[in-house]
């Protein structure tokens, strides 16, 4: 697959920008990207105001160090570009048409085509990445890299495909209300999941209920003939089946009731789960590779979207007894030199992805001293300080014995886990915990390293991994 092919004149049409200085018959058959340092001949930057960069600020240079660069620019600028008013909303708008123009050419050749997207509080991208390898078994597969489910990525990540490509796999995250909808105007979906409604991103909703209604944004964002995909173990999840325009099919990971349930789950030694994967009509054994209980769940959640579109059970747990986790920081379970363990779940942090990976450490670190590196988590506006303290409480239940908390917010969690009895440590930054680490863990001991993507926490595991490779 070659990812978009177009000329400049479609690309201005489609995100009702205008030609300054540039011929509409150049070709873009490259990339498209918003990092400069990435562009290519015959491809498009789309120069994005950011938080602490200005791509417009690269654009000139980017033009002048490459053949037949198209810009796309919401300021003038002294090389041919495309300017429109604001560059995100042009590069949802590209995305739109071109995504539009794939669907029309695969019916019109009757062609099967089906753009999926998972959504939920904890577990999208390992779910994506878990679908994306049972997909890649069956066809030509696009999803995004990493956990690319922004207004940003997801563009992106469509401008990947082309009339080739059978299955398009797509990531919706939402910071607030609106966000999935903004998506999925972008990406009417054949077919959406839901995982679970969770505590992510408090402070940009306010409740629990207000993460359900933006979540549920993904269902209302099916395409008429649509199929929703619903955790049968979460109410909250299930109530968004009347939102459904067509079928609802649903999966448990506790084995109750459901289109596709999980029996006879078994957690090895190695934290690894088996279980009997279970429909109607058909059962398949599944023997995870990724650690973690809570796979369970993403593993079935993979295993419907599969069903879904067609494919074969037994060819679907097939290939995900052997998928990988194909994203850093998830879950990434490591023996180093001095026998030290090291749980690497340091992606981003909220109370509930936290949950599982204290469990997860409690099970494999038996015997073993337990270090907590718990960076700060973020986003959780008035409920910040109680969720850090129940944290250092489920740390405590876990057997943790040393934490090293990292952040600001995360001063509630030492302060509790000091009243706790556990050994703690505070530092204001990752480059503080850096400083420390080696003073506190030790040959033989556990380490599990969690935290929201800016703590840094993920810095000290990648140290880990370099120091005792």
């Amino acid at each position: 697959m070659s990812g978009m092919c177009r000329d400049a004149a479609w690309l201005a049409s489609a995100c009702e920008g205008q030609l300054v200085g540039l011929e509409g018959t150049e070709l873009v058959s490259a990339p498209v990207v918003i990092d400069s340092r990435k562009v290519s001949d015959h491809g498009c930057f789309v120069a994005i105001v950011g938080e602490n960069v200005d791509g417009h600020d690269y654009a000139p240079a980017a033009y002048n160090s490459t053949e037949g660069l198209v810009i796309i620019s919401s300021k003038d600028l002294d090389v041919p570009h495309i300017r429109v008013q604001d560059t995100v909303d042009a590069l949802g708008k590209i995305a739109y048409s071109y995504l539009r123009e794939i669907r029309q050419y695969r019916e019109a050749n009757g062609l099967p085509f089906d753009v999926a997207g998972v959504t939920g509080s904890v577990g999208k991208t390992t779910t994506k990445d878990l679908t994306r390898q049972i997909f890649a078994s069956q066809g030509p597969t696009v999803a995004p890299q990493a956990s690319f489910n922004n207004e940003i990525g997801l563009p992106l990540t469509i401008l990947e495909a082309d009339n080739d490509t059978r299955y398009l796999l797509l990531e919706m995250g939402a910071s607030g209300p609106g966000h999935i909808a903004y998506l999925t105007d972008i990406a009417p979906l054949d077919v959406a999941a839901v995982l679970m409604v969770g505590h992510a991103h408090m402070g940009g909703f306010g409740s629990v209920e207000a993460v359900a209604r933006a979540k549920s944004e993904i269902i209302q964002g099916l395409r008429s003939s649509g199929v929703a995909i619903l955790n049968a173990d979460d109410p909250r999840t299930m109530a968004m089946a009347e939102l459904a325009p067509g079928p609802v099919f649903s999966f448990s990971p506790s084995g109750a009731p459901a289109n596709v349930r999980a029996d006879d789950v078994v957690i090895g030694p190695d934290g690894r789960a088996s279980f009997t994967a279970r429909t109607a009509g058909a059962s398949a054994p599944v023997q995870l590779q990724l650690v973690g209980a809570h796979h369970v769940a993403n593993a079935l959640a993979a295993l419907t979207i599969a069903l879904v579109v067609g494919i074969d059970l037994q060819a679907a747990a097939q290939v995900l007894s052997q998928a990988q986790a194909l994203s850093p920081h998830r879950m990434d379970v490591r023996n180093l030199s001095g026998q030290l363990l090291l749980i690497d779940d340091s992606y981003n942090a909220n109370i509930d992805s936290v949950t599982a990976a204290l469990v997860a450490l409690k099970q494999l670190a038996e015997g073993r001293r337990k270090v907590f590196v718990a960076g700060q988590m973020l986003e959780l506006g008035d409920t910040s300080e109680q969720v850090h303290m129940r944290t250092a409480e489920l740390a405590q239940q876990a057997g943790v014995s040393d934490i090293l908390a990292i952040g600001e917010a995360a001063r509630p969690l030492a302060r509790r886990a000091r009243e706790l009895g556990i050994a703690t440590t505070y530092v204001d930054d990752a480059d503080q915990a850096l400083a420390m680490i080696d003073q506190i863990v030790a040959d033989f001991d556990a380490v599990l390293v969690k935290g929201s993507h800016s703590s840094g926490a993920w810095r000290i595991a990648d140290y880990l991994k370099e120091v005792r490779a």
